[in-house]
């Protein structure tokens, strides 16, 4: 055959964050001391309450199918808490549960999606998003975004944006890799825009716990009007250390989510039982300490990351990365070795000084790298350290 693979296949790019933790993997098996801020993976565990109901619902012989989109109690429970916590009136049935937030953004963008469409992607953005616009059949309209709006699109550069193609807008608030949050007169204004245009307005959330000193605001909340094209995204991994468990959610309204559910159905089929389970308990038992611990972390880490000659870093309001420009070391030198890019960058940074990071090109931003601050305060400031002895040999 002249060509085995299909052209969908062939176009999709490697996820830049899990080659990098791969190769940090390899590196850490073969005993090297790495410290990995590559992955964005809480290095906390999973609720205690919620791995036993996990357990429990094996012992129990829950272990069969639930419906595609979830179990009507999980969709119950997911309803009440984006009423409770978010200000959102959803009925269970416009709540998919999948695999993961991944699974439920790819199911969003085949849901919506037709050849042709486009789908309006502020930049830098997480590594996933373009790949799977594409993989829907749709185009990402990259949005440039940079330090003077704290990463985030303005009203004008959304408007510029919007053609007659344009599908839907995404919006990451707070940001996978930049950690910028949308605060809510910044929502309003874009919301001013939205309202002018009938297109979906697709909102992941999944960090929305982890905010430090500002209020985390859904568009959906402060904009109810628009509430018949938004989707909101979420999910377990990041709140509650549940990345193994495979388990997110969307809510939609109706016909996108009874579409959703039929295409899931076909493809995965119900999420894992046992997670539902043990996603139905984590609920009730996220632990805010967790935001205290990454906001010292934060503290600790960009403090270090300003201090570096060619670097500044704008101290991140959510999540748990920092997105240093790093444009003041591109064209030095390292023992002789020449730093031409980002990529250069976080390659010597892993092989001489053993820390971890991913280079900004796979987030649509080329002089960045994004660092993970999940991981142990001991390991952070060793990481600083390493990285402060490895700038002192630029040249």
């Amino acid at each position: 055959m002249e060509q085995r693979l299909s052209e969908r296949v062939r176009n999709i790019k490697p996820s830049a964050t899990m080659s990098v933790d791969a190769k940090t993997k390899s590196l850490v098996a073969s005993g090297q001391p790495v410290i990995n801020m590559s992955v964005g993976e809480p290095d906390f565990d999973t609720p205690t309450a919620a791995a036993f109901a996990g357990i429990r619902a094996i012992t129990n012989g829950n272990t069969r199918y639930t419906p595609a989109a979830g179990t009507v109690a999980l969709r119950q429970a997911i309803a009440r808490k984006l009423m409770t916590e978010n200000g959102l009136t959803y009925a269970a049935e416009q709540i998919i549960v999948s695999n993961g937030a991944k699974h439920t953004l790819y199911n969003v963008f085949v849901a919506i999606c037709d050849e042709g469409d486009e789908v309006i992607l502020p930049a830098p953005y997480w590594v996933s998003y373009p790949e799977q616009i594409e993989l829907a059949g749709a185009k990402p309209v990259i949005v440039g975004c940079d330090e003077s709006t704290q990463f985030k699109m303005t009203p004008a550069q959304l408007e510029a944006a919007i053609t007659p193609n344009t599908k839907a807008v995404l919006l990451n608030t707070p940001s996978n890799p930049t950690g910028a949050v949308y605060h809510e007169e910044e929502l309003q204004a874009l919301a001013k825009v939205l309202r002018n245009h009938d297109v979906y307005v697709v909102l992941d959330e999944i960090y929305e716990r982890l905010v430090y000193d500002v209020k985390q605001t859904s568009l959906a909340a402060i904009a109810p009007e628009l509430q018949d094209r938004v989707i909101v995204v979420n999910g377990f991994s990041k709140a509650f250390a549940m990345t193994g468990w495979r388990l997110g959610y969307a809510a939609a309204p109706a016909d996108v989510a009874k579409a959703m559910a039929s295409f899931q159905s076909h493809s995965t089929g119900s999420p894992s039982s046992m997670s539902q389970a043990a996603g139905l308990t984590a609920l009730s038992h996220f632990d805010p300490a967790v935001v205290e611990t990454f906001q010292h972390r934060r503290d600790v880490l960009v403090e270090g990351l300003n201090a570096l000659a060619g670097v500044s870093c704008l101290p991140p309001e959510g999540a748990f990365y920092a997105f240093p420009d790093i444009s003041g070391v591109i064209g030095k030198r390292y023992e002789g070795t020449p730093i031409e890019s980002a990529t250069d960058y976080c390659q010597l940074l892993l092989e001489k000084a053993l820390v971890a990071s991913v280079p900004g090109d796979a987030f649509g931003s080329p002089n960045h790298v994004r660092f993970s601050y999940a991981v142990a305060d001991d390991d952070i400031a060793e990481a600083v350290q390493r990285m402060r002895q490895f700038h002192q040999k630029l040249s």
